[in-house]
């Protein structure tokens, strides 16, 4: 009997040298049975990896630029007019709405550009500038970034959902995603969705955080993400500058 050019040859030859002939057919189909199953499972790592990564990658950009830990001394003192038992509710649902806003960009992004006759190009220029500001700003914090009067009443949209949590670096990081790679629209949502999770606990539970790592631990955790996020920024920018000089040639 013809024996199966597989990844189990060798097993195989030692199983025929046992078996009885009536059972081979059954062990040939069996065995490439298995081998079908092995490579479905490498292809499916393959492919699986680079994805991963992609947004492993993408959620820590989208964090970097929601920076929830640099918005937790703004937001704490803001919320300090309204009874703490209600400030959680407020916060999600302001981070739901920038959710939201976020998502419409992330589909009406392309349109909006192609309304302005802005290019991906300039796009990324603006990104990486704006992002830049933003990690000089986590990096050497102003005394008025850290200071906030107590609102009476609950904010709504303004100024915790706009401009705090979905800020201008947001939305066009958002838009800039989807407009160099629309096919992967599903992974910049999977992205967004974590990253905006992960915001919404950050800054429901302020007042835990910022007696747990104290005003010094705090400082120290923007800066170290205003240094990745800089490291960003200048990525983003150089890219948008390349492209352009390619287009001069």
């Amino acid at each position: 009997m013809q024996m199966p050019k597989c990844r189990c040859s060798k097993r195989f030859k030692a199983i025929v040298a046992q078996t009885p002939h009536q059972y081979l057919s059954f062990i040939c189909r069996a065995c490439a049975v298995v081998c079908k199953f092995g490579v479905a499972r490498d292809a499916l790592r393959q492919n699986t990896r680079p994805m991963n990564a992609e947004l492993a990658s993408a959620f820590v950009l989208l964090f970097l630029v929601l920076d929830p830990l640099g918005n937790l001394p703004v937001v704490s003192p803001m919320l300090k007019g309204i009874p703490s038992p209600r400030r959680a509710k407020v916060v999600v649902r302001e981070c739901f709405l920038a959710y939201l806003i976020l998502i419409a960009f992330m589909f009406f992004g392309r349109q909006f550009l192609d309304v302005m006759h802005l290019s991906e190009i300039s796009l990324s220029i603006a990104g990486g500038v704006i992002l830049f500001m933003i990690s000089i700003r986590m990096v050497f914090p102003s005394a008025g970034h850290k200071e906030s009067d107590a609102m009476v009443r609950e904010p709504l949209l303004v100024p915790l959902a706009i401009p705090l949590i979905a800020g201008p670096s947001a939305l066009a990081t958002v838009m800039l995603m989807v407009s160099r790679e629309p096919s992967k629209l599903g992974l910049w949502i999977r992205a967004l969705s974590a990253a905006m999770l992960v915001t919404t606990v950050i800054l429901a539970l302020g007042d835990r955080i910022e007696k747990l790592l104290g005003r010094r631990g705090m400082e120290a955790v923007e800066r170290l993400m205003g240094l990745i996020l800089t490291a960003i920024a200048i990525e983003m920018l150089l890219g948008g500058l390349k492209q352009f000089l390619l287009q001069l040639k």
